[in-house]
């Protein structure tokens, strides 16, 4: 028995041993394989191959070797500030000859559009060409696409052009299937979060304010195309209700939405001519993740440092690095106004909101940051409610003429399980020393003396909300509560009423951030927080973020409504927050 015994110990032990030489051996030679990869060269008479095939978003981690491992099948995220960047530098970069757009598979909204398409006008000037080719076009593809000299499609592809449309999602029905009632305590006519939880279609002031900022980004969007394309605005929206998706390729050329009609084949060949090359010749290109290693300049950090701090995703009480976590973000602008280097800061920020506890901490951190140096907000797709409320305190505030932003108003949502109890044949008793003993017991609804005190506590975070967006923009508080009530607003429109100084993009709010730091030109700009990698993540002792980073990527657009469920969950009822799913495409 001692013999077996000793024997099987043995034995476990050679075997793992062999497991360990497997496994390194195995790592050994898939990292010698990545450090033995070529490293991309920018050769002369380059073309820049703009292949936007999935979601953009603000910024993504730079990759590692074990990210390939650990992802999805699905298109990986492209951030915002690689494709601005590479345009630059094949703008500036004399190796360069132009920019092939492959905008087939792009999802991005319209803010993001806005800001590479703003690029792909400024590469113009260089005079270099810009050419586009797809089998179909998407209706933001084609956005970008118009920007080209030539736009061309396959003689059999397809080009949609639809305009916009807002499709909300009601659950109220099925809410009450399960025997759920959430009760809504909120401030603002326009505050629309809660509706598709209480009601089956749109409140009339909902639907006013969503027609007026759809209306109003549309017409932003068929005036950059129509000008572009040499139409008029009439034109775009003739051709938007002739539903060009479902028409012949003829017709969109006859139309003027492309200017031929051409094979993927015939479309290199004609690229080859335009770089004076064969036709059997491979054409030289580089794709925004090989211009990453271009280099512009030396860059070092010093004494004349402009930060571009990142905000984005739902704000949230806690101290993690996902979505605006207020202990997290709060020690970053803290780390930000201690450093003597960083003369300025862009606080970049894209977020529907969240909690308005959390919200109000990040804007007390502002405060004290804008004590010492100029703060400078650029605000991406959104920055509205909680994202206005971390904004309204800046010294500037720029945004794109399609931001969505506003939104000033706040609510609880708190539900009870009162009637999924009853269905399910549960019930409960309670013994109790005061009158608020229970409070917070989902089991049962507020009494109406609860409700009051609940509307009491919402009233009271409203009229701070509004205190500090009126005393952020300078404005009388009464003026502030005019365009408050919960609207939310595009860019444009916030411009017009003080809610934004500036219309642009990021480069936008950088240029003025320097110019209130008195940097003129001698300056370089770095990014924070560092991005981590996935592999970063899986050593982190906060395995949540993972988790969460995982749970957006599989869950997409319902993933805000898993955050508003959750934060309700974890008693952060009072939400300064966006429609969590405006459904806009």
């Amino acid at each position: 028995m001692l013999a077996s015994a000793l024997g099987f110990v043995i034995a476990n032990i050679l075997f793992s041993i062999i497991a360990m030489i497997f496994i390194f051996g195995a790592m050994g030679s898939f990292l010698g394989s990545m450090s033995t990869t070529e490293k991309f060269t920018l050769q002369d008479n380059t073309v820049l191959n703009l292949r936007l095939n999935g979601p953009i978003t603000e910024r993504t981690p730079e990759e590692d070797p074990f990210t390939s491992i650990i992802s999805s099948d699905r298109p990986s995220p492209m951030g915002l500030n690689d494709i601005v960047s590479a345009i630059r530098k094949a703008k500036n970069n004399d190796k360069i000859k132009g920019i092939y757009i492959d905008s087939r598979a792009v999802t991005a909204s319209m803010a993001t559009l806005a800001e590479i398409r703003h690029e792909l006008e400024n590469f113009k000037e260089s005079g270099k060409f810009i050419v586009s080719y797809a089998d179909t076009y998407t209706q933001g593809g084609y956005y970008l696409a118009s920007v080209a000299d030539k736009v061309a499609i396959n003689p059999q592809g397809m080009l949609d052009l639809h305009g916009l449309a807002s499709v909300p999602v009601f659950y109220k029905d099925a809410l009450d299937k399960l025997g759920i009632e959430m009760q809504i305590f909120k401030v603002g006519t326009y505050k629309s979060a809660v509706e598709p939880f209480t009601q089956n279609e749109m409140s009339e002031a909902n639907r006013e304010q969503v027609s007026s900022f759809l209306n109003d980004a549309w017409n932003f969007l068929r005036s950059d195309l129509a000008e572009s394309r040499s139409l008029t605005i009439a034109d775009i929206d003739s051709l938007a209700n002739s539903l060009p998706v479902l028409q012949s390729t003829d017709f969109l050329l006859s139309a003027n939405l492309v200017d031929t009609l051409v094979y993927e084949t015939e479309m290199k060949n004609y690229l080859r001519s335009l770089l004076d090359i064969d036709e059997d010749t491979k054409i030289p290109s580089a794709t925004v993740s090989n211009m990453k290693s271009v280099t512009t300049k030396t860059v070092r950090k010093t004494d004349n440092t402009i930060a571009i701090l990142y905000a984005h995703g739902n704000i949230t009480s806690g101290a993690g690095s996902s979505n605006i976590q207020d202990k997290y973000i709060v020690d970053q602008i803290e780390k930000l106004r201690k450093d003597k280097e960083i003369k300025a800061v862009v606080f970049r920020i894209n977020s529907g909101g969240g909690s308005a506890y959390a919200s109000e901490q990040i804007w007390k951190a502002i405060t004290d940051l804008k004590a010492e140096k100029p703060v400078v907000v650029s605000m991406g797709d959104l920055a509205a409610s909680g994202g206005y409320y971390i904004a309204c305190n800046a010294d500037k505030i720029v945004a794109q003429p399609t931001t969505l932003t506003g939104s000033i108003g706040i609510f609880g949502a708190i539900p009870s399980f009162a009637g999924t109890a009853k269905k399910l044949g549960i019930s409960t008793d309670k013994v109790k020393t005061n009158e608020f003993s229970d409070f917070g017991n989902l089991t049962r609804p507020f009494n109406e003396r609860e409700k009051q005190l609940l509307q009491s506590m919402v009233e009271r975070g409203y009229d701070l909300f509004l205190t500090r967006c009126a005393e952020g923009r300078d404005m009388p508080k009464d003026s502030m509560a005019l365009y408050a009530e919960g609207r939310v607003w595009t860019g444009n429109q916030a411009k017009e009423i003080g809610l934004v100084d500036e219309l642009g993009g990021i480069e936008k709010a950088i240029e003025i951030a320097a110019e209130m730091a008195n940097l003129g030109k001698s300056y370089v700009v770095f990014e924070y927080p560092r991005l981590r990698s996935r592999f970063d993540e899986l050593l982190n002792p906060r395995k949540e973020e993972l988790v969460a980073r995982t749970m957006k990527e599989y869950l997409g657009e319902s993933y805000e409504m898993f955050m508003l469920l959750k934060d309700i969950k974890e008693q952060d009822y009072i939400q300064a927050r966006i429609p969590y799913e405006l459904n806009i495409h």
